[in-house]
């Protein structure tokens, strides 16, 4: 199943079930930027929300706003019962501390999973794992190469490959170019999330079987969108750029928001 048909599958499930519950799930989204992109992916969540039945409210912020602004504004959210998700757009303005703001969100309503003690998963990671354990791919067993070490995807992805029990390793930027194609090269399920354009291409050779998740999000000079590996590699599985993880990133927020409210946060 293409991932745009497994979202519209999710979200009509998600859809239904809120209708079959009565009540309106919630979500508040803090944006302290005027960014494009921001807004963007801000408008994109708030018509998926839309979408199912879950109340999304926009709180927007000059991007002059003092940092103990945005705590506080937190802290009422977090305190907040008809609220039941919070998240914070990123990027956020060099003088407020992205830690300290993660940090501030109650784990509970931490539906981004960016809270070191969050009850949810990072939105992602568990996008791609949820998405091809539904497609029956094995992961148990399996050599999952994950290119890139954030703290959003990177890290997060490996925690839970490993929780699959996949053979995980992490590459980054200091990896070896002929390392990195040695890994690659054995590799069962590959996770680029690096923001370089076709970093994986013809000079990589890949098993026919492998999986090919692209996390990457790259601006051509035409302004129409790429990822991280080049497409066309011939491979079982390659997902898309657009259409492809930034989908199944925002089904995932729905899913945690609606766990929140489902259990009474």
């Amino acid at each position: 199943m293409d991932i745009k048909t497994y979202v519209l599958k999710r979200k009509q499930y998600l859809k239904d079930k809120i209708t079959r519950d009565g009540g309106t799930p919630s979500l508040a989204i803090i944006q302290v930027n005027d960014d494009f992109a921001s807004n963007k992916y801000i408008a994109g969540k708030i018509n998926d929300a839309k979408e199912v039945g879950i109340n999304a409210t926009l709180i927007k912020l000059p991007e002059t706003t003092a940092m103990e602004v945005v705590l506080r504004k937190i802290k009422k959210l977090n305190k907040d019962p008809h609220i039941n998700g919070i998240i914070v757009q990123l990027p956020l303005p060099k003088h407020i501390d992205e830690n300290i703001i993660k940090e501030a969100i109650s784990p509970a309503k931490d539906v981004d999973g960016f809270h070191p003690l969050s009850r949810f998963k990072a939105c992602t990671p568990l996008g791609i794992v949820n998405y091809l354990k539904d497609e029956g791919i094995k992961i148990s067993g399996k050599n999952v190469v994950i290119i890139g070490r954030s703290n959003i995807v990177g890290k997060p992805a490996a925690l839970l490959f490993l929780a699959e029990d996949g053979n995980v390793t992490v590459l980054h930027s200091r990896t070896k170019a002929e390392d990195l194609k040695r890994y690659v090269a054995n590799a069962d399920i590959i996770v680029v999330a690096v923001g370089r354009k076709h970093f994986i291409n013809d000079e990589h050779t890949l098993k026919k079987s492998a999986v090919l998740v692209d996390v990457g999000i790259n601006r051509n000079d035409d302004g129409s969108l790429t990822g991280d590996i080049k497409p066309g590699r011939g491979v079982f599985l390659q997902t898309p750029v657009p259409g492809g993880v930034g989908l199944l990133t925002r089904l995932t927020l729905l899913e945690n928001v609606m766990e929140a409210y489902l259990h009474g946060i």
